[in-house]
């Protein structure tokens, strides 16, 4: 396994909010983790509760005594929820604050993935698939077909999440499987990368250079070269 990771606060944002964390070995009873969180709220809030869920999370799996990986991952991110929630209502500084997140480990043939919020994880070979389900406004209505998908692209209220780490007591978490061979890639990401880049033109990019790390530089670069509206995180990895 070999991962690449880049994080920019895009040309647009004083303050970067997005959070990434990339560990290619054995981390607790998980052979790796891989996490992206893109925090929201005013002034430092948003940073701080993807910063907080990200360690949080990486230091529950470490200690977790569950064996099945998604009973490790679950109990990971409810519990970071819960204490993020905790602060936000005790804490006026940082009332309303929450964060998107995606989480991947790659098992021997599959990956196992959560997600709460816009943040994406894409299947990558000789074409690109969005695996996770965007837990947004504008989706949910693409998803029920009041809209088409072009219209979505554009909406005034694109950026709406209706589910999110920390804005609640409880957390209701989306998981999915899915099947990776070698020299596969898998991209977790912002939306910061994909309000800017479309996904035909993600999958160009990355079969254009030669190293996950090219590959990513060269994402961010595109996102901003487009007007780079939003922080951007990009973590590619390589099975």
């Amino acid at each position: 396994m070999d991962s690449y990771s880049v994080t920019d606060t895009g040309m647009a944002r004083e303050m970067n909010q997005d959070y990434c964390f990339a560990f290619d070995t054995q981390i607790g009873n998980l052979p790796n983790l891989y996490i992206v969180a893109d925090g929201m709220g005013g002034h430092k809030a948003g940073e701080y509760a993807s910063k907080f869920t990200v360690e949080r999370i990486a230091a529950s799996v470490m200690r977790s005594k569950q064996k099945a990986p998604i009973d490790i991952l679950k109990e990971a991110i409810e519990r970071a929820n819960e204490i993020l929630s905790a602060e936000s209502e005790q804490n006026e500084d940082k009332a309303g604050m929450g964060t998107t997140l995606v989480v991947a480990t790659v098992l021997e043939h599959k990956a196992l993935v959560a997600n709460v919020g816009d943040s994406r994880l894409y299947h990558i070979n000789d074409t690109i698939t969005q695996v996770t389900k965007d837990h947004s406004l504008v989706q949910e209505m693409v998803r029920a077909g009041e809209i088409d998908p072009e219209d979505a692209k554009n909406h005034k209220n694109k950026n709406i999440i209706t589910r999110a780490i920390g804005v609640a007591p409880t957390v209701d978490l989306d998981f999915f499987e899915v099947e990776v061979k070698p020299k596969d890639q898998l991209l977790l990401c912002s939306d910061g990368l994909t309000n800017m880049v479309e996904d035909d033109e993600v999958l160009s990019i990355i079969k254009k250079e030669k190293t996950l790390e090219d590959e990513a530089k060269a994402l961010v670069m595109k996102a901003n070269q487009n007007g780079g509206r939003d922080n951007i995180t990009v973590l590619l990895i390589e099975i």
